[in-house]
């Protein structure tokens, strides 16, 4: 399956009050390797760079992430510790041949079986 997420993480930049909604980070805060947004490489992963929007009145940092080869997606029914009640989102599983991905603050934008006759 494919699937496609929205993120979600707090800013991690100092807010300048000249920044407006969408205008990027500086690169030093967005280009990361992606173990440190997830814990381990994640090269199978199409993953985009954090852009700023505006949630509640608030500036917050939102990425698209999308996953092929995917075969099972969840949402735990217990909220895991690190869900942060002022971001969107919540906590989202998916499962790949290799193992399993939880993906924090997260939103389920589309989920598409590639080969529905299988």
């Amino acid at each position: 399956m494919l699937v496609q997420l929205e993120q979600y993480k707090h800013e991690e930049v100092q807010f300048d009050d000249n920044r407006t909604t969408g205008e990027s980070q500086t690169a030093d805060s967005i280009e990361r390797e992606s173990e440190e947004y997830f814990g381990e490489d994640i090269e199978e992963f199409d993953v985009e760079t954090w852009e700023t929007v505006e949630y509640e009145g608030d500036p917050i940092q939102r990425r698209d992430v999308t996953i092929d080869g995917v075969t099972a997606v969840s949402v735990p029914q217990r909220s895991n510790k690190d869900d942060d009640s002022a971001l969107p989102g919540k906590t989202i599983q998916v499962r790949l041949e290799g193992g399993i991905e939880t993906f924090e603050q997260a939103e389920i934008v589309e989920v598409q079986d590639e080969n529905p006759n299988e």
